[in-house]
C-alpha cells in the first residue's frame, strides 16, 4: 500500500511536469566551463563533458555516446543541507549510493561511494581527470559495501569543486582498474575572486551538531593563469539513538572533526603550453562508539570487563585519526598538432587507531589473581594502515578532419606503484596476559593489531592504451578503445570498448556501447590481516580475518586472489523535443566473473582449520576469495523542465534508478565442496544482492522569484531484504520503501551575500524496525536507506567579496 502511494506521487509529479510544458527554442544542456557561475543551478544531468572521451576539443554541439550527469557544486556548496560531497551526491544522482555507517567500527568515520548497487571499489574517481588513491581502510562491518574498499570523496572541500561528472558506463578500457560501474570525476573550480560559506545543522532531537567553516580564493598569476586556494572545517558532533531498553548503548553519527586544505591552479607559459596541478591535504579526528559492554551481574566479567573498573558497563570508543593526502601536476602542450600531457599524481591515506574508554580484561583479570584489584590501562594505541598511490601519465591526443566528419586518435601509457601497510599496535592492545578460561585478551571495541598481522607489500602495473572516435557521419559516430595492462603480482589482461551514437532527428539521440573490463584485486583485500570482536545474535564472537595466501588461507582451501573481469552493455536515447525539456532513458547490464567478496565464517568445528582457531583462541574465521559470479541489471531515466512561472522561474528534476544484482554462480574450490555455506551462506549473499536498495528516485523543485528561492526535493529508497545470524527458520529482515523530503528557503540579500535555512528528512522517517539481535550493527534500526537519525535542520550563510 505504501508503495503504491509512493507511485502515484511520483507519477503525479511527473504529469505535472509534462503539464508546464511551453514552446519555448530548443536548446541543449551543457556543462559551462569551470569558474562559470552560471552553471550553480538546479542539477544539470547530461551535460558536454570530456570525461568518457579522449577529445579535446569538444564543441557545444557534441554529445556523448555513453550517459554522463554533469552536477554543478556551488548551489549544494552555499546552500545544500549536506555539508560533505558523499551525503550531497547521494540525495543528488539517483545512481550514486553512499551510506552513513554506524556500529561498523573504522567502517563509521569514512563514508563509501558506489554506483549502479556495486561495491565502492568497483566505481572508479578521478580529479581533474587524474586517478584518486583510495581508503586504507577495508569496510568489514555495515549493511552494505563490506569487502569493499574505495576512494574517500569527503577528502574534498566542496567549495573547492566546480561540477561533479558521473559517467555511468563501463569505463575500464579507457581508465584502467575498478571503472566497471562507471566513473566519477571530481572537476576542482579555478574562478578568479573569493568566497566563504559558514553553516550549522542538527538533528531534531538535539544532538548530532555540524559546524562547517570553508573558505576560497582564486588569483590570477602569469599569463592569464589562476591558482585556486580552499580551506575548510567541519566539526560532526555526535548523535544517539539508543533506547532505554539498552541504555549503555551509543548507535548513531560518529564524531567527525575534519581540517581541510585544497590548491588547484593552472599556469600558461609560451603559446601553446600549461603548467597545471592540484594538491590536497586533510587530518580527520573521529570517534565511534563501540557495542557496549556488561557490568557486574552480566557474563562480561570476567571476560570482558572488570567490575573495579567499569562496575555499571561500559562503552568503548574507537578514536581513528585519519591523515589524508594528494597531490597531482603536469604539462600538457601541443607538438605538431598533438595535444600531449605528462602527468605525475600521488596519493596517501593512513589510519591510526587509538581505543580509549576500554580495557585489556586479560590484563585485570591477572591484576585480581595476583593480588590487585582487576585494574588494567583505559586506553590504547591499536595500531593502523596505510595505503599509497603514485601514478605516471603520457597521453596524447589529436583530431583529424580529413578522415569521414572527422576522427580523434589517442594513446598513452600509464605506470602506477601501489604500497600498502599494517602497524602493529602497543601489546597491551592486543596480547592475552591471563591464558585462556580468564579475560579476553586485546582492548575491548577493537583488538590491536599484533606484529604477525604487521605488513609492507608493493606491486606495480603498468598500461598502454588506444582510443578512435569517428564522426562517420554528421548524424553517426562511434568510439573504439583498446587498453592492455599487466600487473606484478597477478598477471595481465586485455580490453576493449565500443560505443556509438546515432541522432535519429534532431530532438532524439539513441546511443549504446559494450565493453569488457576487470578489477584487480586491491592490496587491502590481500593482505588485511586482523583480530576483532563481532557480535553474533547479540553474543560476542571473536573472528580472525586472515590474509590471502596465509598460513590459515592455505590451510582452508582459500585460492590466490585474481581479478574480476567484467562485461557491460548499455542502450538508450536522449530526447530534447523542445527548448524547456531534456529526457533520457538507459538501460544496462553488468555481468562480473569471479568477483572478490568476504567470505562467509569458518568455526572451530571446521575439519580444516579448527584447531587452528582454537590455538588462536578465537572462534571463527573469514577470508577474501574470488567466490562469485553476479549479473547487475537495470536502467536509469532523467526528466528535466525548466519554465517561467508568475514572477519567478521553476526548475524541476526527476531522476530514476532501478538496478538489481544477482549471484548467478558461487565457485567452490574443491577442497570446500561440502561448506558453501561457509563460503557464502545466505546472509552473506543477501549482503551483495541487497547492500542498496533496488530502486532509488529523487524529484526536485527549485523555484526562484526576486531574491527568494525555494527547494523542494522528494527522496525515494525502495524496498531492502538483508539476511540474520540465525537464518531459517527465522526469517530475513525485510526494510519498506521509505520516502522522504528535504526543504530549504534562501534569501539573497544581494549579489554577494545570501543565508538559507531549511530541513532534511523533514518526514521524519526511519527505517523499518527489527530485532536486534538479527541486525548487523545490534540495534532495532540499521543503518540503510536515510539511517536511523531522523530528521536535522540547518542554516548557511554564504558571502562573495
Amino acid at each position: 500500500m505504501a508503495r503504491s502511494r509512493i507511485w502515484m506521487a511520483l507519477s503525479a509529479a511527473i504529469f505535472g511536469l509534462g503539464s508546464t510544458l511551453g514552446t519555448t527554442p530548443l536548446h541543449a544542456q551543457t556543462a559551462a566551463p569551470q569558474g562559470d557561475r552560471t552553471s550553480d543551478k538546479a542539477t544539470e544531468l547530461e551535460g558536454i563533458v570530456v570525461l568518457g572521451s579522449r577529445r579535446y576539443d569538444r564543441s557545444s554541439e557534441t554529445e556523448t555516446p555513453v550517459p554522463v550527469d554533469v552536477l554543478p557544486m556551488g548551489k549544494a556548496a552555499e546552500q545544500g543541507a549536506s555539508f560533505d560531497l558523499a551525503q550531497t551526491l547521494e540525495y543528488a544522482a539517483p545512481s550514486f549510493i553512499s551510506g552513513r555507517q554506524t556500529g561498523a567500527d573504522n567502517a563509521d568515520s569514512v563514508d563509501s561511494a558506489a554506483l549502479r548497487g556495486l561495491g565502492s571499489d568497483q566505481t572508479l574517481v578521478l580529479v581533474n581527470g587524474k586517478r584518486l588513491h583510495s581508503s586504507a581502510l577495508v569496510n568489514l562491518f555495515g549493511a552494505r559495501n563490506r569487502g569493499n574498499t574505495g576512494a574517500d570523496l569527503n577528502t574534498i572541500p566542496m567549495l573547492a569543486i566546480d561540477n561533479v561528472e558521473i559517467l555511468r558506463d563501463g569505463a575500464a578500457a579507457q581508465y584502467g582498474s575498478d571503472a566497471i560501474a562507471g566513473v566519477i570525476n571530481i572537476a576542482l573550480k579555478r574562478k578568479l575572486g573569493c568566497e566563504a560559506v559558514v553553516g550549522y545543522g542538527q538533528y531534531t532531537r538535539g544532538d548530532g551538531e555540524n559546524y562547517l567553516g570553508s573558505g576560497y580564493c582564486g588569483f590570477a598569476v602569469g599569463n592569464q593563469g589562476v591558482i585556486a586556494l580552499t580551506g575548510e572545517y567541519l566539526d560532526r558532533g555526535r548523535s544517539n539513538r539508543a533506547t532505554a531498553a539498552d541504555p549503555l548503548r551509543i548507535i548513531g553519527d560518529t564524531a567527525v572533526k575534519n581540517g581541510t586544505f585544497y590548491a588547484n591552479g593552472d599556469i600558461p607559459f609560451g603559446d601553446s603550453a600549461h603548467f597545471y596541478f592540484n594538491a590536497g591535504i586533510q587530518n580527520r579526528d573521529a570517534s565511534s562508539a563501540a557495542f557496549a559492554r556488561g557490568g557486574i551481574g552480566s557474563d562480561d566479567i570476567p571476560s570482558r570487563n572488570s567490575a573495579a573498573m567499569y562496575p555499571g558497563g561500559f562503552v568503548p570508543f574507537i578514536d581513528p585519526y585519519i591523515q589524508d593526502r594528494h597531490a597531482s601536476a603536469g604539462i600538457w602542450w601541443n607538438w605538431n598538432d598533438w595535444r600531449v600531457d605528462a602527468s605525475q599524481t600521488f596519493g596517501y591515506n593512513k589510519l591510526n587507531d587509538t581505543i580509549r574508554h576500554t580495557l585489556n580484561a586479560s590484563i585485570a583479570n591477572y591484576d585480581l589473581e595476583h593480588g590487585g584489584t582487576g585494574i588494567s590501562p583505559d586506553h590504547f594505541y591499536a595500531g593502523g594502515f596505510s595505503f599509497s598511490q603514485a601514478t605516471t601519465n603520457l597521453d596524447f591526443s589529436r583530431f583529424f578532419d580529413g578522415f569521414m566528419q572527422g576522427a580523434n586518435v589517442a594513446f598513452g601509457g600509464e605506470f602506477r606503484r601501489e604500497n600498502y601497510q599494517i602497524f602493529a599496535g602497543e601489546p597491551g592492545s592486543y596480547i592475552d596476559m591471563d591464558g585462556p578460561g580468564g579475560g579476553n585478551a586485546g582492548s575491548q571495541g577493537f583488538p590491536g593489531f599484533q606484529p604477525g598481522d604487521a605488513t609492507d607489500k608493493s606491486r606495480n602495473s603498468w598500461a598502454v592504451y588506444g582510443d578512435v572516435e569517428i564522426d562517420w557521419t554528421d548524424r553517426f559516430m562511434t568510439d573504439q578503445a583498446v587498453r592492455h595492462e599487466r600487473y606484478s603480482d597477478f598477471g595481465s589482461t586485455t580490453i576493449g570498448k565500443l560505443a556509438g551514437a546515432f541522432r535519429v532527428t534532431d530532438q532524439f539521440l539513441l546511443r549504446g556501447s559494450f565493453s569488457t573490463g576487470f578489477r584487480a584485486p586491491s592490496l587491502q583485500q590481500r593482505y588485511f590481516s586482523s583480530t576483532f570482536t563481532d557480535f553474533v545474535s547479540g553474543q560476542p564472537v571473536d573472528v580472525v580475518l586472515a590474509p590471502n595466501g596465509g598460513t590459515i588461507a592455505r590451510a582452508a582451501g582459500i585460492p590466490d586472489l585474481k581479478e574480476e573481469k567484467s562485461r557491460n552493455a548499455t542502450l538508450g536515447f536522449t530526447w530534447k523535443p523542445t527548448d524547456a525539456l531534456s529526457v533520457t532513458l538507459d538501460g544496462y547490464r553488468i555481468d562480473i566473473d569471479d568477483r572478490i567478496v568476504l567470505s562467509g565464517r569458518f568455526d572451530t568445528s571446521d575439519p580444516d582449520i579448527g584447531a587452528i582457531l582454537e590455538q588462536l583462541g578465537v572462534g571463527e574465521a573469514q577470508f577474501f576469495v574470488n567466490s562469485v559470479d553476479t549479473r547487475t541489471q537495470g536502467l536509469d531515466l532523467t526528466i528535466s523542465h525548466a519554465m517561467d512561472l508568475g514572477d519567478g522561474r521553476l526548475e524541476s528534476f526527476l531522476g530514476f534508478n532501478r538496478s538489481i544484482t544477482e549471484v548467478k554462480r558461487v565457485h567452490t574450490p574443491a577442497s570446500l565442496v561440502g561448506r558453501e555455506d561457509s563460503l557464502l551462506g545466505e546472509r552473506d549473499r543477501l549482503f551483495i544482492e541487497n547492500g542498496a536498495p533496488h530502486s532509488k528516485a529523487v524529484l526536485g523543485f527549485d523555484y526562484t522569484f526576486g531574491a527568494w528561492e525555494t527547494d523542494l526535493k522528494v527522496i525515494y529508497f525502495g524496498p531492502m531484504t538483508l539476511g540474520t545470524f540465525s537464518g531459517p527458520p527465522v526469517p530475513n529482515a525485510r526494510y519498506a520503501s521509505k520516502t522522504s523530503a528535504d526543504v530549504s528557503l534562501t534569501y539573497n540579500f544581494n549579489a554577494n551575500a545570501k543565508l538559507t535555512i531549511g530541513g532534511q528528512n523533514i518526514f521524519d522517517q526511519f527505517p523499518t524496525r527489527q530485532d536486534p539481535d538479527e541486525t548487523d550493527n545490534g540495534f532495532i534500526y540499521d543503518a540503510v536507506q536515510f539511517g536511523l537519525n531522523g530528521a536535522s535542520w540547518f542554516a548557511r550563510f554564504a558571502y562573495k567579496f
